[in-house]
């Protein structure tokens, strides 16, 4: 194992109480088959797959059961095994209906998984084949094709892969469940990245308020010479792809650059677990982990629940929501979506399910503002929220585009920190959809 430095961290920022204690001591369950399983074509970044099955249609678990469109697509394979009802318009926890394929378990569950594949003989372009076949996206949050991120140009030189383990949102234990319980799969699946892309040095950062986390990654990394453990300092939104590289190589990924352009790959904890999974078992990507947890829900739990699964039915296996229960959100506070309809599904990348109580969410009248330059101080992106979200509001998209409101990655740091209460983030993210609109 060679070493960096100790602790890195970036400029700006903020840390919010961590609200962790509720899940972090709850071992993985797999969850039982729900009742109903709603499968959106559209829960990775890029084209929507197009759906290969129509009512009527039998399907196995691992049934490919939507094809990908394209280069930055991926294929969608049924989590169960059972009868398709219907392909149609559904309720969607990214907040837009999309179109899904809705499937009926049955009780037998006949499996259709990929063959198994040595992980220590296999070939590079094996790896990435696999990859691409078992429709593995990033856990991170923006779910983008991971097979894709392992197929860098040519002429991006890439020294390091960054494996994700901060899981800087608060509430959120997914991440630091596997480190602790599967860190030999994490790590093997790191190997198997690092093959693909043809580099020879691995990091693991870990934010320092995870300290099992971090002694049980380095333990079983002591076996392998070129992965090193690193703690770094616990901040929001210090899993950010762009501030992680910062506090673990101190390079600047430049504005609307990506990390490759400086030559690193950066990939999630629950990602590196998933590739390990397709290449050892075949298994593709059928399955979700995630928190549930909040002050809101009667039993926190960190759980394996099949991709499909509506939002009610997980609510329930957790003992169902407390009286004072106020809004559920799919993700992180910082960067999840609040929930109109309990029948969403989860998808591939989701990460948690929050259900929040009126102490738990903040709903202070927003004042004008005060000119403190306070979300200026916590942007890790060195913007100027306050007038991105004004050129917005006001519609001058030109000016905002002109403040590179684009490189906004919409962590949501200026809107913590506004003693106005001005929803920043809401607006720069409407603002962004504009000027991608005009383009």
């Amino acid at each position: 194992m060679f070493s960096l430095s100790k602790e890195k961290t970036f400029r700006g920022g903020v840390h919010p109480p961590e609200y962790k204690n509720p899940s972090k001591d709850k071992p993985f369950e797999i969850m039982p088959l729900p009742t109903r399983i709603i499968v959106p074509l559209s829960q990775h970044l890029g084209k929507p797959a197009v759906s290969l099955v129509k009512k009527g249609s039998d399907v196995k678990t691992g049934t490919v059961i939507a094809e990908a469109q394209g280069v930055v697509s991926s294929p969608i394979h049924s989590p169960v095994t059972g009868k398709v009802t219907a392909v149609t318009t559904s309720v969607n926890s990214s907040g837009f209906p999309k179109e899904s394929i809705i499937i009926e378990p049955s009780e037998n569950e006949e499996f259709d998984f990929l063959p198994i594949l040595n992980h220590e003989t296999i070939t590079s372009e094996e790896i990435i084949e696999r990859v691409r076949l078992t429709g593995i996206v990033g856990q991170g949050g923006a779910a983008f094709p991971a097979s894709v991120k392992l197929s860098p140009p040519k002429d991006k030189k890439i020294d390091y892969i960054i494996l994700n383990g901060c899981e800087c949102e608060p509430y959120l234990t997914r991440d630091y469940r596997y480190m602790l319980e599967q860190p030999e799969a994490v790590l093997a699946g790191l190997q198997l990245i690092m093959k693909a892309t043809g580099v020879d040095k691995g990091i693991v950062g870990i934010e320092d308020n995870k300290p099992l986390a971090i002694e049980s990654m380095k333990k079983a990394a002591k076996t392998f010479n070129n992965i090193s453990v690193e703690a770094v300092e616990t901040k929001y939104p210090q899993g950010a792809e762009k501030m992680l590289i910062k506090a673990l190589t101190n390079r600047e990924v430049p504005p609307g650059k990506l990390p490759l352009d400086s030559g690193i790959i950066v990939q999630n904890i629950g990602t590196a677990v998933s590739i390990y999974a397709a290449v050892v078992k075949g298994e593709p990507s059928i399955t979700a982990a995630l928190t549930i947890t909040g002050n809101g829900i009667k039993e926190s739990k960190n759980l394996i629940a099949r991709v499909g699964t509506p939002i009610d039915e997980i609510l329930n296996y957790c003992g169902g929501v407390t009286d004072d229960a106020i809004k559920v959100v799919v993700g992180g506070p910082m960067m999840g979506v609040s929930q109109y309809d309990f029948s969403a599904p989860v998808m591939k990348a989701t990460s948690g399910i929050l259900v929040l109580t009126k102490e738990e969410v903040a709903e202070k009248p927003e004042t004008p503002c005060l000119r403190c330059g306070k979300c200026v101080e916590a942007c890790p992106v060195n913007l100027i929220p306050t007038k991105l979200a004004r050129y917005s509001q006001l519609g001058k998209i030109e000016e905002a585009e002109a403040l590179d409101i684009r490189v906004c990655m919409e962590c949501g740091t200026c809107a913590y920190t506004c003693p106005a209460n001005i929803p920043l983030v809401q607006w720069i993210r409407l603002g962004k959809k504009k000027a991608l609109v005009a383009k």
